[in-house]
């Protein structure tokens, strides 16, 4: 389309058309938006060219636009990019539709499932269109290639093995957005983020960012899918998918310190979800999320930027014969782990109970009895969880992070956890096998329990793990496995 607006027959003016040979009003037409966004681009260009010297244009401003558009049709998608962040001219000059459909049919075209019908083509869009599809298509072409990698499942976890590779490979992120009561919103890129067996740990630090503890009133939590682009000092254009969203004046009320030392004091708001606040302030020192890997690339990119992924509801088969189905065949997965190495990892296999053993609505799978000695297990190393923060750093020692995994006789996940865990010592210890000090540590929420038992050997200098039992709740199983015990 020509863009010498000087010599055309016909000017647009306010939606309102006026012959050249005559002043004679015309039908009242809509300029086609291709062309209003090109006349924007050229107007601006003449604001320019008004209202500074000659000489101190840039040279590339002083150039006819119509060579302008010529030059940026032969740049590559990340020097596209990069150049529409330079001015208000580049930027609108770059997100022009006709370069960027000409980009998604010569690179996603030849797809049948992507390739654009000549009526998508021809339609007016609005400006940045083709430049917002081209990014949403790749992204959705990267995505549908790593679900597939997927696919190879972990024996002793029921996991992919590839999650974090998935994740690494495609650019996936995480963002926390913070909101104080008076209404204002910041976001923030996590400050480290630690891979484990099963899970990862993402920590934002305050560094004077963050507001107060008792003047934050929402956290959300976004994983964040960008595009591949070598673009030096630019962000890449990213798709936002909602993970949680917590009202943190609620949950203060149920808010419990599960451990300190000198400097913080970890605050855990609900499972997986910790404040550090600095010692005798409302400061905060860092936020803390613990994810669990199941379904974690799904929860990262496939949902929208106000509505999480919602997991499929995936039933076994149901069995009119077995008269204890659903309460044997269990394997649990368990690890322990601060954020940087493990603790404890361990897999029990082939956990039951017996409908006799129901009780209080719970159903109970001992993995380590306190009786059976030969299953008692020494830990590598203390129970601590360190802690980063700017140029100060910590540990808070009888806390760490605990990633349960129970998988039903399918092998498929059934009770997913990953959360920040204390360790209590007992004052009344029921065992009295071991010379020393016993400790528990007890997790709690809607769909289960989890209780572990340690005897700090003083000789040895060491923990050993004495017992280890995992409560189910009946509701739980019922519905998975269309019971009604």
């Amino acid at each position: 389309m020509a863009l010498n607006m000087a010599s055309a027959n016909v000017t647009y003016r306010n939606n309102v058309v006026s012959d050249s040979k005559g002043s004679r009003p015309v039908k009242q037409m809509a300029a086609p938006k291709a062309v209003t966004s090109r006349v924007r681009a050229v107007s601006t260009f003449k604001r320019a060219n008004k209202s500074s010297p000659a000489s101190t244009l840039n040279f590339m401003e002083r150039l006819p636009s119509e060579i302008l558009f010529k030059i940026l049709s032969y740049l590559n998608v990340s020097a596209l990019f990069s150049i529409s962040h330079v001015n208000k001219l580049f930027n609108q000059l770059a997100n022009d539709n006709a370069l960027w459909n000409k980009i998604y049919v010569a690179e996603l075209g030849k797809n049948k499932r992507w390739k654009p019908n000549r009526i998508d083509e021809m339609r007016d869009r609005d400006e940045g269109y083709w430049k917002w599809l081209y990014f949403k298509t790749v992204a959705e072409c990267d995505m549908d290639h790593s679900l597939r990698r997927l696919g190879l499942i972990s024996r002793y976890t029921g996991l992919p093995f590839q999650t974090e590779n998935v994740l690494r490979s495609n650019n996936v992120t995480w963002e926390l957005t913070v909101s104080d009561k008076s209404g204002h919103k910041a976001t923030y890129e996590p400050s480290c983020s630690e891979f484990c067996e099963t899970s990862v740990t993402l920590c934002w630090t305050g560094g004077g960012c963050l507001p107060n503890y008792h003047q934050m009133s929402t956290l959300q939590l976004h994983g964040v899918r960008r595009v591949a682009l070598d673009c030096p000092g630019l962000k890449a254009p990213g798709f936002r998918s909602l993970m949680a969203k917590l009202d943190v004046q609620d949950l203060t009320k149920s808010a419990r310190v599960i451990g300190q030392d000198k400097l913080v004091a970890l605050k855990l708001l609900q499972p997986g979800v910790i404040i550090g606040i600095w010692r005798d302030q409302c400061s905060v020192a860092f936020v803390m999320f613990t994810l669990h890997f199941h379904r974690l690339v799904e929860r990262s990119i496939l949902g929208s930027a106000v509505c999480p992924y919602v997991m499929p509801v995936i039933k076994p088969p149901f069995d009119d014969i077995d008269p204890e189905y659903g309460l044997h065949g269990y394997q649990l997965h368990i690890v322990l782990h601060g954020t940087v190495c493990n603790i404890m990892s361990q897999s029990f296999s082939k956990l039951f109970c017996q409908r006799t053993q129901i009780s209080d609505g719970l159903i109970q799978l001992t993995a380590i009895s306190r009786t059976i000695h030969s299953r008692h297990t020494p830990l590598s190393c203390s129970i601590t969880l360190p802690w980063r923060c700017e140029a100060l750093q910590g540990t808070v020692e009888n806390c760490c992070i605990m990633s349960l995994t129970l998988l039903d006789e399918f092998k498929k996940p059934f009770w997913c956890v990953t959360s920040p865990v204390s360790m209590e010592l007992e004052k009344t210890p029921v065992s009295y096998d071991y010379d020393g000090e016993h400790y528990l540590i007890h997790y709690k929420d809607s769909d289960g329990q989890m209780k572990m038992k340690f005897v700090w050997m003083k000789e040895q200098e060491q923990f050993v793990l004495t017992c280890l039992v995992v409560y189910v709740t009946v509701s739980k199983v019922n519905k998975h496995f269309s019971r009604e015990y």
